[in-house]
Order: C-alpha cells, then sequence, then structure tokens
C-alpha cells in the first residue's frame, strides 16, 4: 500500500513540475504603470541599471522603492505617502 501511495505521488510530482515549471507559479508579465495597486510611478529610468541605482539611493534614505518592468518600460514605483519626499531625493 505505501509503495503504491509512493509511485502515485512520484507521478504526481513529475506532472505537476515538468519542463521546469511549476503549475502554481505563473511567468510575470509586464503590466501598465497603473497596475501595481498601492505603488505610484516616480521616475521613468532611462534603463533598468540606471533605476536599480535610483532605487538603491532611495533606499539608503529610508524609502521603500521598487523597479518594475512595465509595458512602458522600467519604473522606479513607491507608496503613495513617501511619494512627495522619494521625488525630492530623486531630484536634489
Amino acid at each position: 500500500m505505501a509503495l503504491a501511495a509512493f509511485g502515485v505521488l512520484v507521478l504526481l510530482l513529475r506532472w505537476a513540475f515538468r519542463r521546469g515549471g511549476s503549475l502554481v507559479e505563473r511567468q510575470p508579465r509586464p503590466g501598465r504603470e497603473d497596475d501595481y495597486g498601492l505603488l505610484v510611478a516616480i521616475a521613468s529610468p532611462p534603463s533598468y541599471v540606471e533605476g536599480e541605482m535610483q532605487r538603491r539611493a532611495l533606499e539608503a534614505a529610508g524609502v521603500r522603492a521598487t523597479l518594475a518592468q512595465t509595458i512602458d518600460g522600467p519604473r522606479l514605483m513607491v507608496f503613495r505617502q513617501d511619494e512627495a519626499l522619494a521625488r525630492r531625493l530623486l531630484a536634489g
């Protein structure tokens, strides 16, 4: 009985994780700037590398930020309550 249950479990796991991907995990897909819920876009860096440098500068100043790959390119995003501070930090 235990051997049969083990065999079923092996077959189930092989089916679920075939081709290196999970059935649960989906590939992320870029969205529009306004598809990110509570986050607002504060900058449109020309490249992902420059955006990451800006994000790290904001995080060093204590502002939570994320860099999202949108349909229109990379966008630096922060929470609405941090928007004014983040824009000041990036400007100066």
